[in-house]
């Protein structure tokens, strides 16, 4: 195998015998081939909406077989197996549609070649072998280093982009037009490179990440209202206890819905915190709390707590013995002898839950804040736009990300936490876990900590941004305003592609760059974007302040 799409990936180059997120050499390559699977189903698809076919059935396959691929969501080559297959069976029916269209048309189809010629192995060993062939690798030595790591580019902002157009779809929430764009950009993929077009497909990603980024705020807000400040409990009380991690709102909402008059308490944990901010989640008595941290501290935390766990997208580690027979998954989460809900019944769930010990007693209160989504700044703006003009305010930092377990992201709390008094800290994603239960004060009522939200919700945090440019008569770029981030997988690559559609310059990437990107293309980067690495935070708050 050989793995480098998250920051983590073995010695800073490459996971060569098993991943450090835990997966093995099979599903490594499953997952490759899951994604030269998605590839000669758009050289189909592509071809066939150029002449005005479509079919909602391929839309979904592709945004979630690539999701499946992300960091951190299937762990069972079992399941993948099957994924693949539906993808064969996709394929040919994508073909069929080519070819009627092309009939119907007047038109001879194309013979393709390439991903669109595959056909599945008899089993799961040959289809585990397929996907050796297909491997990063191969292309690396027919391309050379630096072409296939703008593909990989292109390939992790589309997973990234994949992963938020699945969440938004499940609130019903669609573009057609974003669709076109996955079968384009994957077709897009089999053609013979060009370095300047693949440039542009990348910042192309970004482009419609916002977009699908959009739709997912649309959906998020639409179905539980726009987030408000909200105090979250983070110490536990007493009672039976169900832990909820990932990034699912409608798992989360269903399942506060079974619950609800149990005597069963429902946690958050990881990126689930936003959910406290939610008009129409937050109004559940038993939503009590979060739980824990980021999710690379799961397996202790897990361990620890004293109820049922639910995993709702990706971020699932190894489960321990101690808690794997009270850890479920739902939605594409999986892990080989771990219980998956497919039907959102969290009746199995719940029946862990209440034979589990639960929390013996009520901790001591102590609250957080969350909730600082673009409404709710926005709502405020005048004021926060009179302590900049005051002086009350000098500097904004956006200091935020995913997080992870690899060595030098204490800088992330450093740079909070030395950020000077008068300066303001925007905050999203899990890599606010690094310092959020700490004690910022405020800028006169303004909290100089504002948690925006989960990973995509770097949409409020552009919307608040070009706020404030517009308010001063400026561009993003001319604000007082640092962009400091944390990586580590796909999401973080397509919000990254976004930020530099935008044209957004300056942007501090850390604790290492990906070990995807070539110096030529981070050359690419820097020359075009002024994007750099972090350096520690005294070097970079002098750097960025004077």
């Amino acid at each position: 195998m050989f793995c480098f799409q998250c920051e983590q990936t073995a010695k800073g180059t490459g996971c060569t015998i098993k991943g450090v997120c835990g997966k093995d050499a099979s599903t490594a390559a499953l997952q490759d081939l899951l994604v030269e699977v998605t590839k000669g189903i758009a050289q189909y698809e592509h071809r066939a909406r150029l002449l005005g076919s479509r079919n909602r059935d391929v839309d979904h396959y592709i945004i979630q077989a690539l999701f499946t691929t992300v960091t951190n969501v299937n762990f069972d080559p079992e399941r993948l197996q099957g994924i693949v297959l539906e993808g064969a069976a996709q394929k040919q029916a994508a073909r069929q549609r080519y070819e009627a269209a092309c009939a119907q048309a007047g038109q001879t189809p194309e013979q393709l070649d390439g991903p669109a010629l595959w056909e599945p192995a008899a089993d799961l060993a040959g289809l585990v072998a397929q996907g050796g062939a297909v491997a990063i690798t191969s292309r690396q030595q027919t391309h050379g280093q630096d072409i296939s790591a703008l593909q990989e580019l292109i390939v992790y902002g589309l997973k990234g982009t994949a992963a938020y157009a699945e969440h938004a779809c499940v609130l019903g929430q669609e573009d057609d037009a974003v669709y076109d764009f996955f079968h384009e950009a994957l077709n897009f993929l089999t053609l013979p490179p060009a370095l300047d077009k693949l440039v542009g497909m990348a910042l192309k990603v970004g482009e419609v990440n916002l977009r699908v980024m959009e739709l997912l705020d649309a959906a998020n807000t639409g179905a539980y209202g726009h987030p408000v400040p909200t105090p979250v409990r983070v110490t536990p009380v007493q009672g039976k206890a169900i832990l909820v991690s990932g990034h699912d709102l409608k798992d989360l909402e269903a399942l506060l819905k079974q619950t609800e008059g149990t005597g069963i308490n429902i946690y958050t944990h990881g990126e689930m915190l936003p959910a406290h901010g939610y008009p129409e989640l937050k109004k559940y008595a038993h939503l009590v709390g979060n739980y824990g941290g980021a999710w690379q501290d799961q397996q202790k935390e897990f361990d620890a707590f004293p109820g049922a766990i639910l995993m709702t997208t990706n971020c699932i580690q190894k489960p321990a013995e101690t808690y794997k027979a009270r850890i479920f998954t739902s939605g594409l989460v999986a892990w080989p002898g771990v219980t998956h809900i497919a039907d959102q019944n969290f009746a199995p769930v719940i029946a862990a839950a209440q034979e589990a010990a639960g929390f013996a007693a009520d901790e001591a209160e102590k609250t957080i804040l969350v909730g600082f989504g673009r409404n709710a700044v926005l709502g405020v703006a005048d004021k926060v736009i009179d302590a900049v003009k005051a002086g009350a305010i000098r500097h904004f930092f956006l200091i935020g990300g995913c997080d992870g377990a690899k060595s030098g992201r204490n800088y992330f709390t450093e740079m909070a936490t030395q950020a000077p008094q008068d300066t303001v800290i925007l905050t999203l994603a899990c890599g606010k876990y690094r310092f959020n239960k700490l004690d910022f004060g405020d800028i006169g009522g303004i909290p100089r900590l504002l948690d925006v939200g989960q990973c995509n919700d770097a949409y409020s945090a552009i919307k608040i941004a070009v706020a404030l440019a517009d308010a001063f008569g400026t561009d993003v770029n001319s604000l007082p305003l640092s962009l400091v981030l944390s990586w580590y997988e796909q999401k973080a690559v397509c919000i990254l592609l976004t930020l530099l559609h935008l044209g957004i310059k300056n942007i501090r990437l850390g604790p290492s760059l990906p070990a995807f990107v070539t110096p030529a293309v981070l050359q690419v980067l820097v020359d075009n974007f002024n994007i750099m690495p972090i350096g520690t935070a005294e070097e970079d708050l002098q750097a960025i302040l004077g």
